[in-house]
């Protein structure tokens, strides 16, 4: 069951796994997220860190264990999760694993008026979405790359996930920027609104007598 005093978010639930492996201070969990790429998935920059541990304390879901300074450095608290956090975390992960919800990319819904844009247009804003997911997928593998000590598959395989789903984009929009030059996918504007208004004035006299 969720805990109703925690807002959940991505960077809390990267929190809750990180203190399930082991008790740790926050510049160690960042120092993870970095070596693991976990934030390409996820942005994380040490007031939103500080901010999802503290949702974590307050639902009682981690817990503080030691508080120590190193020379002038700041004091350093190490967190733990909670039996409560334990028993959250397998859960909220169950759901995202099974659960499908419907949630569309934003892109979606230019995609479903497509018609207002010239081809020439819609082909030219593909184009760059295109570039883009090149440009994404090379940043990811770069960051992999850079690994110095090879990680365990299961450490990577949200990246591995995430990289499939930007390749399989890439993929069809390359298709759609093909389609498109080529004029094999072409439409006339002006003739689809003219379509368009008559199927709305078609729809409006159906309806009941006053």
């Amino acid at each position: 069951m969720t805990n109703p005093r925690l807002r959940r978010s991505l960077l809390a639930y990267l929190v809750l796994n990180l203190l399930a492996e082991a008790p740790m201070h926050p510049y160690q969990m960042k120092r993870l997220i970095h070596t693991r790429g976990k934030d390409l998935v996820v942005a994380v920059n040490p007031a939103s860190l500080y901010h999802a541990i503290a949702q974590l304390e307050r639902a009682r879901l981690i817990e503080p264990v030691e508080t120590s300074r190193d020379g002038r450095r700041p004091e350093r608290t190490v967190y733990r999760a909670t039996g409560a956090g334990l028993a959250e975390l397998r859960g909220w992960m169950a759901e995202l694993l099974t659960e499908t919800p419907l949630e569309l990319p934003r892109a979606v819904a230019a995609l479903a008026h497509l018609m207002v844009m010239e081809p020439a247009e819609a082909l030219a804003h593909l184009e760059r979405r295109a570039r883009a997911l090149e440009a994404e997928i090379a940043a990811g593998d770069a960051l992999l790359a850079s690994i110095p000590h090879p990680l365990p598959r299961v450490f990577l395989i949200d990246g591995e996930y995430a990289r499939a789903l930007r390749q399989a984009e890439l993929d069809w929009v390359s298709a759609v920027v093909d389609d498109l030059a080529s004029g094999r996918l072409t439409w006339d504007r002006e003739e689809l609104m003219r379509m368009s208004e008559s199927g709305r004035v078609a729809a409006a006299g159906d309806g009941p007598a006053p």
